[in-house]
């Protein structure tokens, strides 16, 4: 049976949240810099942050507080209601901006970095996977310095394939100059 959701929340309704795309490190005895990876699907905090909460409940217990570096959210609330209660939210500008601090009463702190909701899906899940390895020394900027250089790396082999591609492939002199079609040993050209 197909269900179906529809674009537009009807006034007076919350809109419906999207399960919160999350990568936490197992429970282990090794304590790492991070505790998994968050991807959010927006720069809103205010949107993102219920789904996130209701998610971390079972596992991590009752979130209470979050802190963020306002440099990669454009609107941080001090406060977002998730179900029936309220998560108080603080920024500090000396946080790395690429983590997200949350805290609960009860249970203690725990520290997700926070993946671009603009980045690509192989690099997302390189990021979300580095993130969750228990013990990592690997900070939230370590690892995103590291992504854009693998990113990058990425991007220029495929240049380089298109350009392989795009001249012939195989057409490239013994010096690395590509070389014209002509050039090849047809017997045309009087090789046999």
């Amino acid at each position: 049976m197909a269900t179906t959701t529809p674009d537009r929340a009807v006034a007076g309704t919350p809109a419906p949240t999207r399960p919160a795309r999350l990568s936490l490190t197992p429970n282990t005895m090794l304590a790492g810099q991070l505790d998994g990876a968050w991807w959010p699907y927006s720069r809103d905090l205010e949107a993102e942050l219920p789904a996130l909460a209701a998610a971390l409940d079972e596992p991590w217990g009752r979130i209470t507080r979050v802190t963020v570096n306002p440099t990669r959210w454009p609107v941080v609330p001090h406060t977002v209601a998730v179900g029936a209660r309220t998560v108080h939210v603080g920024w500090f500008t000396e946080q790395d901006p690429d983590k997200l601090i949350l805290l609960s009463y009860t249970v203690g702190r725990w520290d997700l970095l926070v993946i671009p909701p603009e980045c690509e899906p192989a690099a997302a899940a390189r990021l979300m996977a580095a993130a969750a390895i228990p013990g990592s020394v690997l900070t939230a900027g370590v690892l995103m310095a590291n992504e854009a250089v693998i990113g990058r790396g990425i991007r220029d082999a495929r240049r380089r394939e298109a350009a392989w591609e795009g001249e012939g492939g195989a057409c490239m002199s013994p010096f690395g100059n590509p070389m014209g079609r002509s050039a090849l040993p047809l017997p045309a050209n009087g090789w046999r």
